[in-house]
Formats: structure tokens, C-alpha cells, sequence
């Protein structure tokens, strides 16, 4: 289930997979899919079971089918590190997707932008439209709205019997929202709202707002 909100007279509608899309624009944005980044643990000796390789990838088919965009938005660390072989995988769905491909370059995109454009896929550091300023961190620029990545943010829930627990969320404070990191395996860092933020956790297939 989807949540639908205003920003600034635009549409958005938050996604359980933890992708934004941008009405007005017919975009989706993403951030933090860390694509490598199981290829690499395993190369290591962690025991990640071999489809989380592609779940990645079947999130991002999911979340494409349901809206149809004309552009996607990566809003950085698409790719955890270095070339590995999901970058095959990657070359694959890029040449499958009809929606033009972008990417905000964000600290762990150190792959060389020549790849990038041999596939069609146009990088930037940061995307300035209409009152939205788009980066990888987080920025607070007079007069805009900055929509960010990179701190793959979570609320942590309490209960009356003390128990509690963790869940990645749409993190909205007056003038910035913080999306949730898409990619498997990205880890979470809990933020505390304050008064006047609004967070919206991603509890398995749904959207709920916490405050």
C-alpha cells in the first residue's frame, strides 16, 4: 500500500520498496541500491544466500511495472564499489528498461562515468528543477527543496512492554526528504524526529506514518 503526499504543490507517492515517485514528472527516484554489494560479501566469505543478487533487480522490475515512468532517478551509491559481475546484470536491465536512466553521483560511485555513458546513462552530481534540489547527501540551500539520499534513515518503535523494533522509512523534515536505501543488505541508521518532521516507515508491503 502507497502513501500519497504534497510537497510544494507536487504529488509524490512513497513506495514500500522505498522508491519515491514524482508525479508531475513521471519519475521515480531511488537511492542507495548498493548494487555489488552481495557479490562482494560473498567474494569474501560471507554466507549471503545467491538470489539476494537478484532481488535487487526484481524490486527494481517491481517498482518500474507498477509506475510506469518516463526516467528513474538514482539518487547515488547505485553500485557498492567496483565493477563486479552485477555489472553485467546491470548492463542487461538498462538495455531492457524504457525509461531513460539517470544517476546523482553519491561517494561510493567510483565506477569510471565512461561505463555509464556506453550504457545510456547519464551522471551528475546534483539536479536542480523547480524548487527541488536533488543530491546524493543531504544540503540545505535557501528557498529549496532538497530531496537526498545516503543516510539510509530508520524510526525505532517502541512498545508498552519494552519491545521495539527497527524499520527503514521516508524521513521528512521541513525543507528535505531523506529516502530509504532500496538495495539489500544496505544497513539502516535510526534518525530521531523532532516536532515538526513527519516519518513515514516501510512495515513489509505498506507505507505507515509514524508522526
Amino acid at each position: 500500500m502507497t502513501q500519497t503526499i504534497s510537497i510544494r504543490n507536487n504529488t509524490f507517492i512513497l513506495h514500500p520498496s522505498a522508491a519515491l515517485f514524482w508525479q508531475e514528472k513521471n519519475t521515480l527516484l531511488i537511492s542507495d541500491v548498493h548494487l555489488g554489494k552481495v557479490s562482494h560479501f560473498r567474494k569474501h566469505g560471507m554466507a549471503i544466500p545467491e538470489n539476494a543478487v537478484a532481488m535487487n533487480f526484481h524490486r527494481l522490475d517491481g517498482v518500474l511495472d507498477f509506475f510506469s515512468p518516463e526516467a528513474v532517478i538514482f539518487m547515488g551509491d547505485l553500485f557498492h564499489s567496483k565493477k563486479n559481475r552485477e555489472w553485467e546484470l546491470f548492463d542487461g536491465w538498462v538495455k531492457s528498461a524504457e525509461a531513460k536512466i539517470i544517476l546523482v553521483a553519491g561517494n561510493h560511485d567510483i565506477i569510471s562515468q565512461q561505463h555509464y555513458d556506453d550504457l545510456g546513462v547519464l551522471v551528475l552530481k546534483e539536479i536542480l528543477t523547480d524548487g527541488f534540489l536533488l543530491t546524493h547527501h543531504p544540503e540545505q540551500r535557501d528557498d529549496l527543496f532538497n530531496i537526498c539520499g545516503h543516510i539510509h534513515p530508520a524510526i525505532e518503535l517502541r512498545g508498552i512492554g519494552k519491545q521495539f523494533m527497527k524499520l527503514p522509512c521516508f524521513f521528512q523534515r521541513e525543507n528535505q526528504m531523506i529516502l530509504p536505501a532500496f538495495g539489500e543488505f544496505t544497513g539502516t541508521y535510526v534518525l530521531i524526529p523532532e516536532t515538526d518532521d513527519c516519518v513515514y516507515a516501510i512495515a513489509k508491503d505498506r507505507i505507515v506514518k509514524v508522526c
